[in-house]
This record gives C-alpha cells, structure tokens and sequence, in this order.
C-alpha cells in the first residue's frame, strides 16, 4: 500500500516499470563509492533494489548515512547495464533524485549482519542475542521467522480441513507432576498460593473433550524449568496440542501423518515419507537402534551377539549382554579409524571399552579380536548378524540396558563418520508401546516414564495383577531424522484406574485429588474414550529449515543458560512488589 514513506516495496520493481516514479524505503544494505557513481543496496523483507547516486549534493549527504540506516528514497526506474540475475530486481536499478533518512545507525555494527564475508553462525552466540534485532536482520535468520509463519498458516489450515476446533486454554494453571519442573507465578490475592505456568495443556484438553467438543487443538505456548539443550528451547517452546474423542491410537496415528506430510511436502523440497509411517515398538528400538528416536537414515542396526560369544575365552564378554553392530565394507577402514571409534565410546559414552574385528577378503578376521573370533563363531556372525567379506564388526559388552545404550550411539557415531546418513530425506516413524512405568535409580522407586494420564493396555487387570515394569502403554511418538517430534497417546478416562495408576507411582489419592481435582471430579460425569498428541512446533520448523540450532526459528529465545541477554530476564524486581505478592527473598 502506497503511503508517504513508500508506494512500492523492494522486491517488486523490474524491467517493466522502467521510466516511471517511485519511493522505496528501506535498510542500507550496502554501500559502493565508485568514484563519479555511488551505489546502495536497498533492503526490506520482499529484497533488495540497487540504487545509483550520482548527484553531488546527495553524495555529499551520504557521507552522514551508514550502513543499516532506514532511509526513503524518491526516484527513477531505470535499466541496468550490468544485470544481475541472482535477484528479482536485477535488470532495473533506480536513480535517486532525493533521500529521507528514516532511522539513523551507529557508524560501526556490533557484528556484521548481512557480510558475504562472515558467516553469521560465526558471530559469538551470545552477542548475537544481545542485539537480536540486528540478528533477525540476517537473511537466513529473518527468513526462518518467515517460515515459521507460513508453516503455522499451513498447520491451521490443514487442521480446520480436518474438522478440529481452535480452542485456547489458560496460561495461569496449576503445578501438577508432569516431568519437569514448574515456572511458579505467586498470587497476591491468595497470600502463599501459587500458580503454575502450564508444562502442557493436559489437563484442560481433556476436560475439553469431557466437555462434548469432538476434536480440539491449539498452537499452545508451554513452559518447563529445564536445561537448555541445541534442539530444545530453554523456559518456553510451542506445541502443536490436540485431542480427539472417540478415538483409538490408530486415528491418532493417521491424523500425524496428515498433518506431517502435508506441512513438510509443502515446505521443503527434500523427499518426504508420505505414510503409512513404520511402527516400531519401544523393545524394539531398544533392541535394534539402542534409543527411543532412531534415525532411520542410518542404515545400520543393532544386533544380539550374547549366545555367540558364550562359550568363548575373551574374559571381556564373560557374563555380559554382548551388542554387535556390522558395518558394510568397514573392513576398508584403517587402524586409526577404529581407534579413535574406541576412544569415541570410552571418553564421550562411558563404555569399558569397544571391541572390534575386521573381515578381509579371504573371509578371516583381522585386527581388534580377531584372535578370539573360532571358527564357530565366524560362522554364527555370518548366519546370524549377516557378516561378510570386507565387513567390520563392533561390539559393546555389559549389562543390558547400558550396552544398549551405548550401542545406540555407536551407530550413530558410524552414520556420521562414514557418510551413511541418505541426504534431503525426511524418515518417520512411530515408536508405540512405550512402558508405562520406569524405576527411577536415584530415588529408588517407581516413577511413570512417559505420560502418567495414558491407558494403560490391559487396563485395570493389568494395574492389579501385573510387575509394573511390565506393563504396556497406549503411548506413542513420533520420530524424524533422529528427533523426537511428537508424544501422545490413548487417555486414561476412569477415575478409579487414574487413582491405581497414580498409587504404583507413589502418589496417594488425596494428592491425586489435590493436583488433579478437575480431573478426578469430571471422569465421575460420563467421559468419553479419547486420545491425542502434541507436536513440537519448533523442532518441526528446526528440522523443514535443516539447523541444528532451535534457536534460528525462534525470534526472540533465550540462550542456553536459559536467560534473555537482549532485554535482561530473568532480573530482579522491587521490594515492593515482592512484598505484594508476600514473598521474601532468602539472601544466603
């Protein structure tokens, strides 16, 4: 829209509107003094338009204009001699007649925004933050809050073409035990009370559904008091949030992989798994990729070479869960390689060690353990793990759970240094039956793994009659490129089994009552079965943008000591707004 400071943006102008009038206005970009001709690129969101002063007394006013100064500028489309192809406006120039400056700029920049010689990534984090107006400046950065914008508006539109109400639920919530630590907001009118800002809108979408709406969701802003970390935002995060009533894991399960495939096939131009996705059981994750968000790129995969090595003489394996993983062609490796893999497992993962053997071209173990691999046992890694010529082996020995685990990132580790991962490919899948409970070590009891408001499978039965570590969830996520994109589940709706699931967990039913009151009361007055599912919003824009920083499609984050440098929070307040609220800080 045409107004006083401009009628066209810089983004638009091209060989057509040669000869005529305009204003643009915008952001210096760049600045070239060649002599009798002065050049400026002209930058807003839409681009850039080059501008040629050739008027003395506007060069004369250009020595007071730096770069990222806001200026308007009043002049003449005219065609360019030397075209530049790489932009929209690259055939027309325009030649100025008068500048307005707009906004003015410090001569010198905390960090280069826009520099064809500084990578941007480059740029010290943390100042960065500081002046993260500058830093959304930056073309990519400021072109990643673009896309956040247009996946939300494709996320909307795809979930009302699915037929789910946009229903908002309140920020002021209760503290309730859901994994993480509260954000705890004091209440003045209510001395010693508190609220809680929400960790998820558990709670309030259920009762949604206990409220008769058939299918919900919101874009809905959480908050969790936990480390920070590269793929997830410190203090606060988004969350595509929706429930179903009437609805089985299956229908979950299918709505995902709508919404999935149609915001990533939209925004991307790498390959996108269109689904059904695979499904893969949490024991057999464990079992095959030691991690509960495989990355299925990665070609390699755990195996269980226990009974193989049982009766060997190698006092390593004696009495262990032996992990192995085949490498295809790894034998071409040299000794380096598979030193610094074994130095990889021992100081980054904490495994005893790792052990390793080579097959040569005859079919004979080389190098590692080549001298406690018999006959009987080269025979069962080929039967077995698959094992052939030119093929390398690696094999992590200790109990179960730990060599999984280490494993785990073995694999990975291989995927990386080998080049295995398949390049501008999205790979999804679900991870389902996850246990729905865990033995925390450190406080020495049972604690719920996952979400403690899922089914449990076998309901009540299982509940009553069951080893709790032994018991199954309707409980699920979604995994893509290695990352944990979504969790949900089948609910728990029944009051009586809501208490029992609590009490294997710890928790009396006056603390059941107390934290989850609205619940308890409601599934007393007719709820139907439901189930749903969270997307995280930020990681699906980190994975569609391929960063591995959260923190570039967020425009304003905090940084990984979870605190805004750029508007100084958190900071302290005054006494009298302690006092207001009746708190008193503890100085010690």
């Amino acid at each position: 829209m045409a107004n006083e400071y401009r009628n066209h943006n810089c983004g638009e102008l091209n060989i057509n509107n040669v000869g005529q009038e305009v204003r643009l206005a915008g952001w210096i970009q760049r600045i070239r003094n060649l002599g009798g001709m002065t050049f400026i690129d002209l930058r807003d969101q839409y681009g850039i338009t080059q501008i040629t002063i050739s008027d003395e007394s506007l060069k004369e006013q250009m020595s007071q204009i730096y770069t990222e100064c806001v200026i308007s500028v009043d002049g003449k489309v005219l065609e360019r001699s030397n075209k530049n192809n790489k932009i929209p406006t690259g055939e027309i120039e325009v030649e100025a007649k008068s500048i307005t400056i707009l906004g003015k700029c410090e001569p010198t920049l905390p960090f280069e925004i826009n520099s064809e010689k500084i990578d941007i990534s480059s740029v010290r984090e943390d100042l960065r933050l500081e002046y993260r107006y500058l830093d959304l400046r930056n073309n990519k950065i400021h072109n990643n809050i673009l896309l956040r914008s247009q996946i939300m508006k494709s996320i909307r539109d795809k979930m009302d073409e699915m037929k789910f109400a946009e229903i908002q639920t309140p920020i002021l919530a209760n503290s309730s035990p859901e994994g993480a630590r509260d954000f705890l907001v004091p209440s003045r009118l209510h001395p010693g009370e508190f609220y809680a800002l929400p960790q998820a809108p558990q709670q309030f979408k259920q009762l949604l559904m206990i409220s008769g709406f058939d299918k919900y969701y919101q874009i809905a802003p959480c908050f969790r008091d936990e480390d920070p970390r590269a793929d997830r935002a410190p203090g606060e995060f988004y969350q595509v949030d929706f429930e179903m009533a009437f609805a089985t894991q299956e229908d979950v399960l299918k709505t995902i992989e709508e919404l999935i495939t149609t915001v990533f096939t939209k925004h991307t131009t790498w390959q996108v798994d269109k689904g059904p996705f695979k499904r893969i059981t949490y024991k057999e994750a464990m079992e095959k990729y030691g991690i509960d968000k495989p990355d299925l790129r990665n070609p390699l995969i755990i195996q269980d070479a226990t009974e193989l090595f049982k009766e060997s003489e190698f006092n390593a394996f004696k009495g262990k869960t032996i992990k192995a993983i085949v490498v295809p062609n790894g034998a071409l490796q040299g000794r380096k390689f598979f030193d610094s893999m074994t130095e990889f497992a021992v100081e980054e993962q904490g495994a005893k060690g790792l052990a390793w053997t080579k097959i040569d071209e005859n079919n004979t173990p080389q190098g590692g353990i080549a001298k406690f691999i018999t006959e009987d046992i080269l025979k069962g890694l080929e039967e077995k793990l698959g094992v052939k010529e030119n093929d390398s082996i690696f094999f992590i020995a200790d109990k179960l759970e730990t060599a999984q685990k280490i494993a785990g990132q073995v694999r990975i580790e291989l995927g990386k240094r080998l080049d295995l991962i398949e390049k501008n490919v999205y790979r999804f899948c679900f991870i389902v039956d996850f246990p729905m409970y865990e033995y925390n070590e450190d406080e020495q009891k049972i604690d719920f793994n996952h979400n403690p408001f899922s089914m449990p499978q076998g309901g009540m039965e299982a509940l009553q009659n069951s080893n709790p570590l032994d018991i199954v969830a309707y409980q699920f996520d979604l995994v893509g490129n290695g990352y944990e994109m979504a969790s949900g589940a089948v609910r728990n709706h029944d009051s009586d089994l809501m208490v029992k699931a609590f009490e294997i967990a710890g928790y009396e039913e006056k603390t059941v009552e107390e934290k989850f009151g609205a619940l308890y009361k409601a599934f007393k007055y007719g709820t139907p079965p439901h189930a749903g599912a969270a997307l995280g919003l930020d990681r699906m824009i980190m994975l569609i943008e391929d960063t591995q920083n959260i923190r570039d499609v967020i425009a304003f984050p905090k940084n990984k000591k979870a605190r805004d440098v750029m508007i100084n929070t958190p900071s302290r307040v005054e006494d009298y707004q302690l006092k207001d609220v009746h708190i008193k800080i503890d100085e010690k």
